[in-house]
């Protein structure tokens, strides 16, 4: 028979097996302070909170974004431009780790913060992030008697803690009234509008006049630029070009050893050879070749070589074309034009009015086939339409462009008047031309575009090595809108043809 406990004994072990519990968390605790005295170590501890189902992936490329926003943070950098690709964990970094690490760890609740991006959307989710983080079981478990929100004033785009810091997130466009410690500015430029001088110019207008003045203190308060490059004239470019006093972390996706960036804290990419990469653990190879494939030149360029133009010229490259000399059955056709608006004099080097001819195969190969080109008065370009419809028959479709306004209209009216018994239709000019050539010049560079032998192939190509710098570009006009116009005829034909 198994001798009876004292009284009491039971209770004892339970009230010991608590008490090392509770040491057993607050040592665990203790060593999860002690790793996020670094912001790289916190991101990596807090990682699980707000991805639980993705590993977390680091790289000496996030470490030296870490170490740069340290600089920010103990003032050794108050104005710091971040050039970086996509997918690099940028934005949760920036916009959602690191204000709940000067909140926590670094012990300043007292911060105040506005964030901004180009989409609200963006600044939405980034701002519910950060309040998931501080709010959750984790991280008030280890400094929640820094942070603790004011139920008040606790919605997903603003909230307060008690020690009086605030995370504010709007639409890089509306930040008026709002003010700062930290101002963030996450992507100011949608990949979509940055071509479009008007949207790309009010967006570095709305940098240069309104971002600063939402500064607490100019003299302490601090700006952070994070993006990827889109365009030369775009915030960035407006940022080093002006002089404007900024840190420049430049990290291009593969190294090139003549743009090696160096910074003012003692930071050099660590990188030697020429086409290393720069986050292999999340862009192996086999990922950086595809995306090269997919993009295209220009935007590989832009976006992940954070130079808004490619190394070695335009956005063609003449040996990206092979030649034919004849076209496949059963091809679809069409001729686009672009048509000058300037009647030649003397003297001058106007644009010209073009009509360029395509096929699609089957196979998706498209074929130039023929380059009409000519400078003339409106009757002698209306006159070349008729003539070219009339050699390439009714089953050759007809793009005509809609310039802007009622002058525009009536002449697409008049030549589609003109046109009656041909498949025709006028289309509005939408869109920069370098947008509008994106797709073809990725086809292009894929090898899926060849050209008929012809007179007109040098001045072709001529042009297209030029572009988007040259003095003209209608043939580049109406070779993408050629493409484009068989591109979607394809897709929706793709069934029948299967």
């Amino acid at each position: 028979m198994t001798p009876a406990l004292p009284k009491g004994f039971g209770q004892a072990l339970d009230e010991l097996a608590r008490k090392r519990r509770i040491a057993t968390a607050r040592a665990i605790d203790a060593e999860a302070r002690d790793r996020c005295r670094t912001l790289y170590g916190f991101i990596r501890e807090a990682w699980p909170v707000l991805e639980p189902s993705t590993p977390f992936v680091g790289g000496w490329v996030l470490q030296a974004l870490c170490e740069h926003l340290e600089a920010v943070s103990d003032g050794r950098i108050l104005r710091l431009l971040v050039t970086i690709p996509p997918g690099m964990m940028k934005s949760l970094a920036v916009s959602v780790f690191w204000p709940a690490w000067e909140w926590g760890p670094l012990g300043r609740p007292d911060l105040r913060y506005l964030t901004t991006s180009f989409s609200e959307a963006n600044v939405t989710r980034d701002a519910v992030k950060m309040r998931r983080l501080v709010t959750g079981d984790w991280y008030p478990r280890l400094w929640g008697d820094r942070v603790i929100l004011v139920g008040d004033q606790n919605a997903k785009l603003r909230y307060e803690n008690t020690r009086s810091g605030v995370r504010e997130g709007r639409s890089f466009g509306s930040t008026t009234g709002a003010r700062a410690d930290r101002v963030i500015v996450d992507d100011p430029h949608s990949v979509d509008t940055a071509e479009s001088d008007a949207a790309r110019d009010a967006a570095v207008v709305t940098f240069r006049e309104a971002i600063v003045d939402r500064l607490n203190n100019p003299a302490a308060s601090a700006i952070v630029v994070i993006m990827q490059r889109l365009h030369e004239r775009d915030v960035a470019g407006a940022i080093l070009s002006g002089d404007m006093g900024y840190e420049h972390l430049n990290l291009p996706m593969e190294f090139e050893a003549d743009r090696r960036c160096s910074t003012s804290i003692g930071f050099s990419d660590p990188r030697t050879e020429d086409g290393e990469l720069l986050f292999p653990e999340r862009f192996p190879i086999r990922t950086v070749e595809a995306l090269k494939r997919d993009k295209g030149a220009y935007a590989w360029a832009s976006q992940y070589q954070q130079r808004p133009a490619p190394r070695d010229g335009g956005l063609f490259k003449p040996e990206w074309f092979e030649y034919a000399t004849h076209i496949p059955e059963g091809c679809s056709f069409v001729r686009a034009w672009d048509l000058a608006a300037t009647v030649p004099t003397a003297g001058r080097n106007p644009d010209w009015t073009v009509g360029l001819k395509m096929a699609r195969c089957r196979q998706g190969i498209f074929y130039i086939q023929h380059v009409a080109r000519m400078r003339g008065t409106p009757m002698e370009v209306q006159r070349l339409i008729l003539d070219m419809a009339a050699a390439d028959g009714r089953a050759c479709r007809i793009e005509l462009p809609q310039d802007p306004g009622q002058a525009g209209k009536a002449q697409a009216d008049a030549l589609t008047r003109a046109l009656a018994g041909y498949r025709v239709k006028t289309t509005p000019v939408t869109g920069s031309k370098l947008t509008r050539a994106q797709p073809a010049a990725v086809q292009a560079q894929a090898g899926n575009v060849k050209l008929v032998v012809a007179a007109w192939n040098t001045a072709f190509l001529d042009e297209l090595s030029r572009f988007p710098s040259g003095a003209h570009d209608d043939q580049i006009d109406t070779f993408a809108d050629a493409l484009n116009t068989l591109a979607g005829e394809y897709r929706n034909n793709l069934a029948a043809w299967a």
